[in-house]
């Protein structure tokens, strides 16, 4: 699958995950790196002001409760 558009398969999952916590720039770049390395995560975006997590994903690779556990691993709170 491309990573920018999903031309060669089924376009990626995307969902927008709900983060309690989370206070600062560090916890952003906690976040989104924790996700990133997940396999198949193709984009993972913290919005601090909405408390939210948007992350795009290959659900064949990892699953979104696989991301929650992996938020929640790192000690923050997924709603």
């Amino acid at each position: 699958m491309c990573k920018n558009c999903g031309c060669h398969g089924s376009a990626p999952d995307k969902e927008i995950v709900k983060v309690e916590g989370m206070t600062c720039g560090h916890c952003k770049s906690s976040v989104e790196k924790a996700v990133r390395g997940l396999p198949g995560v193709l984009a993972a975006e913290v919005d601090l002001d909405g408390k939210t997590l948007t992350v795009e994903f290959d659900s064949k690779k990892s699953t979104l409760v696989e991301i929650k556990k992996t938020v929640e691993d790192i000690g923050f709170d997924v709603a």
